[in-house]
This record gives C-alpha cells, sequence and structure tokens, in this order.
C-alpha cells in the first residue's frame, strides 16, 4: 500500500532502502569520482550508512520521536563519519530538513522539508545549478516534488517525479564542466563523466520513492 504521509515508519524504511542502494552502487559510485575526483564516494557513503544503520537499530531513548528526529540522527551520523565534501553536505542537508520536517508529513510538507535541505546544501558548498555537483539532481527534485504536491499527486507520485526528476539532473551534468569541488581542479577534461554527488542524491531520491510506493 502507498503512503499517503511520510511518518517514522516509512522514514526508517525510506533510509534502510537508502543504505542498500549506496551499497549496491558503490562500484558505479566509485566510477565515477574516480573520474573527476577522489576516488572515494562511493567507500565513503557506504561507511556512513552503514553507521547509519547501527544508529537505527539503537535509537535514542527506545526510538525515535517522528521522522523529524529520524533524519537528524542520520544528518549528524554521516557528519561524523564520512569524510570529505560530501559527508559535511549531506549530513547537513538530512539536519537542516529534518529539523523542518513535521510528524506525518504530507508532500507539500515534504517539499518544504526538502528545500530547506537543499539551501543548507547550497549554503554551506556555495554551488550553484549547472556547477556539476549534488545540487544539480537536488534543485530539480525540490522543482518537481513542489509542482507534484501543489498540484494534488499523492506521496508516492511526487515522491516518484521528484526522483525522475534527480536522475535526469544527474544525466545531466555529463557534458558540464565543473565549477564547484575537486572535479573544478580539472578544467575542461570534467566533462564527459556524470557527477558522482549527483548521482548519489538521485540514488537516495528513489530510494524514498521506492519506499512511498510500497
Amino acid at each position: 500500500m502507498a503512503h499517503d504521509t511520510l511518518d517514522t515508519a516509512l522514514a526508517e524504511d525510506w533510509i534502510r532502502a537508502a543504505a542498500a542502494a549506496v551499497e549496491e552502487a558503490e562500484p558505479q559510485l566509485t566510477e565515477l569520482d574516480t573520474a573527476i575526483g577522489d576516488g572515494d564516494h562511493g567507500s565513503n557513503l557506504r561507511r556512513g550508512f552503514t553507521a547509519v544503520l547501527a544508529a537505527l537499530d539503537s535509537p535514542p531513548g527506545g526510538g525515535f520521536d517522528g521522522p523529524g528526529a529520524l533524519l537528524r540522527t542520520v544528518g549528524s551520523t554521516l557528519l561524523a563519519k564520512v569524510g570529505g565534501a560530501s559527508g559535511p553536505l549531506y549530513g547537513q542537508a538530512f539536519r537542516v530538513a529534518g529539523a523542518e520536517l513535521p510528524p506525518d508529513a504530507g508532500p507539500v510538507a515534504c517539499a518544504d522539508a526538502l528545500a530547506a535541505g537543499l539551501a543548507a546544501v547550497r549554503a554551506l558548498g556555495g554551488a550553484e545549478p549547472g556547477d556539476k555537483t549534488l545540487v544539480d539532481a537536488l534543485a530539480p527534485a525540490v522543482d518537481a516534488l513542489r509542482a507534484a504536491a501543489e498540484a494534488g499527486a499523492t506521496l508516492a507520485r511526487a515522491t516518484a517525479a521528484a526522483a525522475d526528476a534527480a536522475e535526469r539532473g544527474a544525466r545531466d551534468t555529463t557534458p558540464l564542466q565543473a565549477r564547484r569541488g575537486r572535479a573544478s581542479y580539472l578544467g575542461p577534461r570534467s566533462t564527459g563523466h556524470q557527477d558522482p554527488g549527483a548521482t548519489s542524491a538521485a540514488l537516495l531520491l528513489r530510494a524514498l520513492a521506492d519506499a512511498a510506493a510500497r
């Protein structure tokens, strides 16, 4: 049965699915990051989500007081365990989105929370759309989620629209020249490669859409 709201149970299903997706995609993320970065994006995220699963298995006080609290724990764990730029960026995104997320959040509230997470990423990293970063996946995802939510879509359909937009945004980074992060050091040689951060952002949003549809 598809979910109408993002409650604590769905948030946990999402994050567990995201951890499994990160593990499966580690070779792809490593290959992408080897081409234009340090080659450690896949392994860093896998280590972070392994720690996240441990945190979910031992929640503070025996449980999470709403989906926002769960996402804040995810963010704090990623901040502590993931190195490079992705740890602070994803960590802050989950923490800020979690702070904005009310209990049993509907599609509009989810769009507000994701928008807050995107704003945190942009404030921390200074990236704009077109810079060849995870913003190129998150920004169209926020727009698609909000448009679907305001049109009355269910949470499953709205998050699926967001995931579709994120995947298109990630693919569209391939011809771009990087203007932020380590890939920017390569200049024109950064073109022709899909950005690993945008790829992992799309992966996390697909995990949310799949969990919401179940």
